[in-house]
């Protein structure tokens, strides 16, 4: 039995690529049991979907089937309508997926929280006739709405995720799973997919940017200069140049925590905790760092060496963290690939640079120092 089910679904992922490869392959060549005919049909430009309908424009009335090909075992398949905003909150679902016992499973969930285990529940509008198939690798739900409102222009999200025994499971929090929605005109037939509009991308862009330059790059400049620079003969310049490091990272930083919150505005209920908590840390940590400035005792006093050793782990506990940080932001937002590997290039240069300036600086420590020897005293200056 367990050989039947990955020979299935190795079937299902070849028919998946085939049809993915195949330019021929498209919503028009699509046949439906008792050879239902849809008017109007759209390829999904994600997750290897398509929608089809009927509209009736004096009842307002869509039959539709939304179809999903290359469907592995233990998959649902969501297909659903948000009459208030965009994305995931407030959508209005059609959910299916196969049981255990090869029976389909079909039934409406309205989304209210981005914790939803799509529970079943009544929609906003009425749904009439809904009912699910499942052919070779193919899935569909068919459904006869209501539309909301007196507007045919809908937004609409499509997901597909895995099932646990009976219980549908949390989809991906990346690729194409973050990027299934769209608007859809049932009358003049009109589409528009959005992948993450311009402004997503851009602030995207934005938080990498700052978040890898302040935590993950400033921020190690910074204790560089105060460790090996203060060891030279700069005078009081390497404290000036840790402070502008230190003082312009937490200020990019602060930017940085402030795009993170927008984008987990816009993110459609995906939480990254570790990353979320993380960034707070830093906050922080950073901020005691600044305050450290202020709070500085003098040089003489009994509990300087005590603040150093606090300002030293807050500073190196930030730099770990921001680091770390920093590539877990890489995992979630899926920048091009060239910019992790510039940022690894950067890391890696200052660790380079920071080991050997950590020997150079032993190796001076341990030299002796030369005895300062003093001429001999002139007779002729002291017979005078």
């Amino acid at each position: 039995m367990a050989n039947l089910f990955k020979s299935l679904q190795l079937l299902c992922l070849l028919f998946s690529l085939l049809t993915s490869l195949s330019h021929a392959q498209s919503c028009t060549s699509g046949n439906f049991p008792n050879n239902q005919i849809f008017s109007s049909c759209y390829d999904l430009p994600v997750l290897d979907s398509s929608i089809h309908w009927n509209y009736d424009p004096s009842s307002q009335l869509v039959q539709l089937a939304y179809r999903k090909t290359g469907v592995a075992p233990s998959t649902w398949i969501s297909w659903a309508i948000n009459p208030t905003t965009r994305g995931m909150v407030g959508s209005q679902a059609l959910v299916a997926f196969q049981g255990t016992d090869g029976s389909m499973t079909v039934y409406t969930s309205p989304i209210t929280s981005y914790q939803t285990q799509l529970q079943q529940g009544s929609l906003s509008f009425p749904v009439f006739d809904l009912s699910a198939m499942q052919e070779n690798c193919d899935m569909i739900i068919f459904a006869t709405i209501q539309l909301p409102g007196n507007t045919t222009m809908v937004n609409h999200v499509w997901q597909e995720g895995p099932v646990y025994g009976n219980v549908p499971g949390i989809h991906a929090l990346s690729g194409a799973n973050m990027q299934s929605f769209g608007s859809i005109d049932f009358l003049s037939r009109k589409t528009a997919a959005t992948r993450g509009s311009g402004k997503s991308w851009d602030m995207k862009t934005v938080d990498v940017l700052v978040n890898t330059i302040s935590w993950g790059t400033l921020m190690p400049i910074g204790v560089i200069i105060a460790r090996y620079l203060k060891a030279s003969n700069t005078g009081p310049a390497w404290f000036y140049l840790h402070v502008f490091c230190q003082c312009t990272a937490y200020a990019a930083g602060v930017f940085g925590r402030a795009t993170d919150l927008i984008l987990d505005y816009r993110s459609l209920g995906i939480q990254h905790t570790i990353h979320r908590y993380i960034g707070i840390a830093l906050i922080v940590s950073a901020t005691l760092q600044v305050l450290a400035l202020f709070l500085r005792p003098k040089e003489e006093h009994k509990l300087r060496q005590i603040w150093n050793i606090y300002h030293h782990l807050i500073g190196y506990g930030t730099i770990i963290l921001g680091v770390f940080n920093v590539f877990k932001g890489f995992d979630i937002l899926k920048p091009q690939k060239k910019w992790k590997i510039i940022y690894i290039l950067v890391i890696s240069g200052l660790g380079i640079i920071s080991v050997g300036l950590e020997f150079i600086m032993t190796y001076v420590k341990s030299k002796p120092k030369k005895a300062v020897v003093q001429a001999p005293p002139n007779p002729q200056e002291e017979e005078a």
